[in-house]
């Protein structure tokens, strides 16, 4: 989905369903940990529709991926064009003497926009940041 497209944006962020074993519940927490630890204004400061211009991808880990409702997550998000993926990951923590799993998720929140109209034309290659 963000072929050709620079990313601007990464955010990553965790959630868990203590108790009842929601997929969907601690996937929601993990995305809205990611996103409301930021206000990013310069999409709109350069001009750029928040709405069009922005592809918002979305990676959920937790162990059991099917069990998660993509739908619901990707409703949480306020801006762009969203795309969910629910990979095998996060961690689940059983608590046996009480009968329940603890359900981890782990989000990762890239958003990307076509930043050439912003480029200063340069031949030289990319400089090294290491």
């Amino acid at each position: 989905m963000s072929n050709g497209l620079d990313r601007v944006i990464l955010e990553m962020g965790s959630g868990a369903s203590l108790r009842s074993g929601n997929y969907t519940r601690a996937a929601c927490r993990a995305v809205k940990d990611a996103i409301y630890h930021s206000s990013l204004s310069f999409p709109r400061e350069l001009g750029l529709n928040m709405e069009e211009d922005l592809v918002v991808e979305v990676t959920i880990g937790v162990q059991d991926p099917k069990a998660v409702d993509a739908e619901e997550v990707r409703a949480i998000l306020p801006h762009g064009k969203v795309s969910v993926s629910v990979v095998k990951g996060g961690l689940n923590v059983p608590y046996l003497e009480q009968g329940y799993t603890t359900v981890i998720a782990s989000a990762a929140i890239a958003a990307f926009a076509d930043m050439s109209r912003f480029r200063v034309a340069d031949s030289s290659s990319p400089k090294d940041l290491s």
